[in-house]
């Protein structure tokens, strides 16, 4: 059975079960007490000209495959990968699919997921997030709570504002049908893509897979600082969770997951609206059942996008 090979923002997180258990449940009581809109934050100037442009790479009798570039919110060039299916009535529906840390929009589990989508009737856009993929210069050590901690809060910021200027150009293409758009991500994909889909509702159908939420439990004894939580809290999954309803969520983890902890998704879920639903695999995060979570993916697209 193939599987994912991935590395997490949660890898920093070694703290034992017992205590995670205590803060998480203090944190519970404490509640959301953000005094200002983190929504807000991801506002953007859409008249800013995207500066795009499409290469044909690929030519079949079933599909057409461009590379895509265009500009972002800071000037960013972003680069992706667009799959268009042929024999598909025009305009069809298309999955925004995004990889996890250290990856890139070609890695072996987003080329199947490519695959697989497109194989049933779905467009596919792939990009590579912030410093990935096209876009790597110096990569530094991914980690919230070290000495990069601010350049790593913002390949998440920048990935959110990438994702929705990709939106913006998927709107320009008469092939795709801009009311019919979903997204799945996967690990820091499933992170970036929940604080996304909670900044724009254009996202009609979020998938997130290997993902969760409460950032702030990184910082251990120091969680609950309060200074520590107003740096997280424009990356925090469970301040943008909520705002996805009345659209439908669906939420894909492993429950002996040794990178996310389970208790960490069930947090995630727990904040979200219905509709919802959650779907466990008995696996940890490096060996989850990529044709399971992509198959029950692709009936939560079919039911609802």
């Amino acid at each position: 059975m193939r599987s994912f090979r991935k590395k997490s923002i949660f890898w920093v997180l070694g703290i034992g079960s017992v205590i995670l258990a205590a803060i998480t449940i203090f944190l519970s009581l404490l509640g959301n007490q953000e005094t200002f809109r983190v929504r807000e934050y991801y506002g953007y100037d859409k008249a800013v000209p995207l500066k795009d442009t499409l290469s044909l790479i690929k030519d079949t009798t079933d599909y057409q495959l461009y590379h895509v570039q265009y500009s972002s919110v800071g000037d960013k060039k972003v680069t992706g990968l667009l799959s268009i299916p042929k024999k598909i009535a025009h305009p069809v529906p298309v999955i925004v699919l995004v990889h996890g840390l250290g990856d890139h929009k070609a890695v072996d589990y987003i080329e199947y997921g490519n695959a697989f989508f497109l194989n049933n009737g779905y467009a596919v856009m792939r990009i590579d997030l912030s410093d990935h993929g096209e876009r790597k210069g110096n990569f530094y050590k991914f980690d919230l709570t070290g000495p990069y901690k601010h350049w790593t809060r913002n390949i998440v910021v920048q990935s959110v504002f990438d994702l929705r200027r990709a939106i913006d150009f998927l709107e320009t293409r008469k092939e795709l049908d801009p009311a019919r758009i979903g997204y799945y991500g996967i690990s820091l994909g499933g992170i970036i893509g929940t604080v996304f889909s909670g900044a724009d509702d254009r996202i009609k159908v979020p998938i997130v897979a290997l993902a969760g939420g409460q950032l702030n439990l990184l910082y251990k004894e120091n969680a609950t600082n309060t200074k520590i939580k107003e740096f997280v809290s424009i990356i925090e999954p469970l301040n943008f969770v909520e705002q996805i309803a009345p659209r439908p969520l669906l939420m894909l983890n492993a429950k002996n997951d040794e990178v996310v902890p389970p208790f960490m998704s069930n947090l995630l879920f727990n904040a979200a609206r219905e509709p919802k639903e959650i779907i466990w695999y008995t696996a940890k995060h490096k060996d989850a059942p990529i044709d399971q979570i992509y198959g029950d993916g692709l009936e939560w697209f079919k039911k609802y996008l």
